[in-house]
């Protein structure tokens, strides 16, 4: 008996602890349970929600940059990239239609040159290999995209078909390098240009929507649950793109030819500021030329062009009137242990009026008055520099704009030289903006005006934000500002400035050549910096240019007159030609003012028969021109005739002052997707003349 009596022990020995073990387990399930319950609870519901519901992110569109006329200069595009997963598509559904889809993509990218079988061949790999995210294509073109998505296999969606597509905005510019460090490029990181200055009011505001999952992979959006994105808002700016494509290119050609470091161009509106044109070229390591930096707000050492603060110092304090006789003493004088010298000394030039020594530029001329007059009290004369506000910002509407450098008196690098050397624009530093403002306000009648280049903020074609003209100082008296102008005229009649005088309009301004010493650049390395700003026309100005330009090392060529000065002609040449001043001179010698000749602009044949009929001109027409594009045209005998207009095929005609009508019909027949904006005859296109089309591509046409 006993060895049983401890056989049943055993048993139940054995039996309470697996009792114990099994309760004491489930004592912890319990435990954890609640544990989970409390405290990871809310967390893993949330999990298990966003296994069957989700956000998904509603991107607002960026807002466009246009200008006062209505032209698109920055815009938002969609590009698509797109995969496929294979492994959700009917082996049924795929050998059916492989063929056919195979034979669709070749024909959609032909670029590619792959033929129909090696799509084929691609496919079934991967198809075989079950891929679920395989690439077909990035940076699609809309049209590319819904080309695409309607092909065999593609068009039963992504839970059929397995066609996923990723959209992606990109910011693209109609002008391309046209004023492109002004307009700014929009990237995830390091913004420039407008669009970093007016981010928050371009970018817009998301919204959300929630989506719950079904069957597959499919996600479908609940109905009421959607909070729509508020689109950014469009940006107004000042900038007129014929201008700024006239001074892009006469800069250009400076730089080139000359292999210069770089160069500005600022067009500003005399009654207003408001920035009309703002170029801005440098040189790349390959030789080339790009819109690479805002060299308008960079610092510099002006040169002779600074000669107008000292003359706008002088009359301001009756100090001199620009008819007293100054004593350049033949171009070379010593001050202090420094002589300064004319860039062309001439010993026989002795006694002349002011407004003559500062016509040729004389050096001496400008800082013995200066020295004459503030030599006892420089501070008076650095004062006025700082009331022509030299020493503050402009203000532009662009990020980082460089602080000026006024040297003053009590700085421990003040020498007795330094109050002349001043007067001839050395020892200070300001922007080529700040020299054109300087200008600017002697033109608008002493009212220096801040330069800006938004003039509203638009939302739904409703400005919700104007800017508005703002005076920071008038510079000098009437009387003042009249001799200074009398200075500045005599620049381009007695001169310096004489080779860009116009017979046809016209100019006043100055001339600057300035040696450079910055950056690691010494004085005795060669560098210059040659450069003209001035206004137009002389007698009612309407428009401030300045150019400014940095030369190569020892460059042959690096006056102002030689290098800068030919740019400002250029543009001041197209700015007349425009009539952007409202002057009723002629443009050439053969027109006549107050002409009543109309523009021939191109149209079809059958357009020209309705309006010359409308005008009772009798002019034949032959009938197989009806429907073609059509020219204006004039024989020696004055007899008004018609004929084709060259266009060519793939070629981007130019549509401007076309008809709607026309305009899209040649566009059309060539292929390309006309979108429009606006009411009336063609303004302006998206799309470059002369820049080769491809088929299905995108054109805005803005019209008046």
């Amino acid at each position: 008996m006993k060895p049983n009596a401890n056989i049943k022990k055993d048993i139940r020995f054995r039996v309470y602890v697996t009792f114990t073990c099994m309760f004491l387990l489930g004592c912890a399930i319990m435990i954890k349970a609640a544990l989970i319950q409390a405290k990871e609870g809310p967390r893993l519901r949330s999990m298990a929600r966003e296994m069957h519901t989700r956000f998904d992110t509603l991107l607002a569109e960026r807002g466009n940059i246009l200008n006062e006329e209505g032209v698109l200069l920055s815009s938002s595009i969609p590009e698509f990239e797109v995969h496929v997963d294979f492994s959700v598509i009917d082996t049924g559904l795929f050998e059916k239609n492989i063929d056919t889809l195979c034979l669709c993509m070749a024909r959609l990218f032909v670029a590619n040159g792959k033929t129909a079988d090696q799509y084929k061949e691609e496919f079934v790999r991967a198809y075989d290999n079950g891929n679920k995210y395989y690439l077909l294509a990035r940076k699609l073109k809309y049209y590319e995209y819904e080309a695409m998505r309607s092909f065999p296999i593609f068009n039963k969606g992504k839970a059929i078909g397995g066609f996923i597509a990723d959209p992606k905005e990109k910011r693209k510019l109609p002008y391309d390098k046209l004023a492109r460090r002004t307009l700014g490029m929009f990237r995830d990181s390091n913004i420039t240009g407008l669009e970093a200055k007016y981010n928050k009011h371009l970018v817009g505001e998301n919204g959300r929507r929630v989506v719950q999952k079904a069957t597959g992979s499919v996600w479908v959006p609940i109905e009421g649950s959607e909070v729509d994105p508020v689109n950014g808002r469009d940006i107004i700016t000042t900038l007129d793109m014929d201008v700024q494509a006239v001074a892009h290119h006469a800069l250009l050609s400076k730089l080139q030819q000359y292999e210069c470091a770089y160069g500005t161009c600022i067009v500003m509106e005399v009654a207003t500021g408001k920035i009309r044109t703002l170029v801005n070229l440098g040189r790349q390591k390959d030789g080339s030329y790009d819109e690479d930096f805002n060299y308008a707000t960079i610092p510099t050492e002006p040169g002779s062009t600074f000669k107008l603060a000292t003359l706008i110092a002088l009359l301001s304090d009756k100090k001199i009137n620009v008819d007293q006789i100054v004593d350049i003493q033949g171009g070379r004088k010593q001050f202090g242990n420094r002589v300064m010298s004319d860039s062309h000394p001439d010993g026989a030039l002795r006694g002349m009026p002011i407004w003559k020594a500062y016509a040729i530029s004389s050096n001496v001329g400008m800082a013995k008055l200066a020295d004459q007059y503030y030599h006892d009290n420089p501070s008076k004369f650095v004062d006025n520099l700082r009331r022509l506000q030299l020493d503050k910002p402009t203000g532009i509407d662009l990020l980082g704009e460089r602080r000026s450098v006024i040297t003053s008196p009590e700085s421990k690098i003040w020498s007795n030289s330094s109050l002349p050397w001043m007067a001839t624009g050395y020892g200070v530093m300001i922007t080529p903006l700040h020299t054109a403002m300087m200008y600017n306000a002697v033109a608008n009648n002493g009212k220096m005006m801040r330069p800006y280049l938004v003039s509203a903020i638009r939302e739904y074609g409703r400005d919700v934000k104007k800017f508005v003209p703002q005076v920071i100082t008038t510079i000098a008296d009437p009387e003042a500002v009249a001799q200074l102008r009398v200075c500045t005229r005599a620049v381009v009649t007695d001169g310096t400035g004489k080779g860009i005088e116009s017979p046809y309009y016209t100019m006043a301004g100055k001339t600057g050549t300035a040696q450079v010493a910055d950056k690691g650049i010494k004085y005795t390395d060669g560098v210059y910096q040659g450069s003209y700003v001035g206004y137009m026309p002389a007698e009612n100005p309407k428009y401030t240019i300045c150019v400014v330009i940095r030369t190569k090392a020892h460059s042959a060529a690096y006056y102002g007159g030689t290098i800068a000065a030919p740019v400002f002609r250029m543009v001041a040449d197209k700015i007349f030609s425009q009539n952007m001043g409202a002057w009723s001179a002629p443009l050439d010698s053969m027109a006549k003012a107050g002409s009543a000749a109309l523009p021939g602009k191109a149209a079809t044949a059958g357009t020209y028969e309705v309006l010359l009929g409308r005008l009772n001109k009798r002019m034949p027409i032959p009938a197989d021109y009806s429907h073609t594009m059509v020219q204006l045209v004039t024989d020696s005998n004055k007899h008004t005739g018609v004929a084709p207009k060259h266009v060519y095929r793939g070629i981007m005609p130019d549509v401007t002052g076309m008809t709607l009508k026309d305009a899209v019909y040649m566009l059309e027949n060539y292929g390309v997707r006309v979108r429009i904006q606006g009411y009336g005859k063609v303004h302006a296109q998206s799309v470059p003349t002369g820049t080769r089309l491809l088929k299905g591509q995108n054109i805005l046409l803005q019209l008046s």
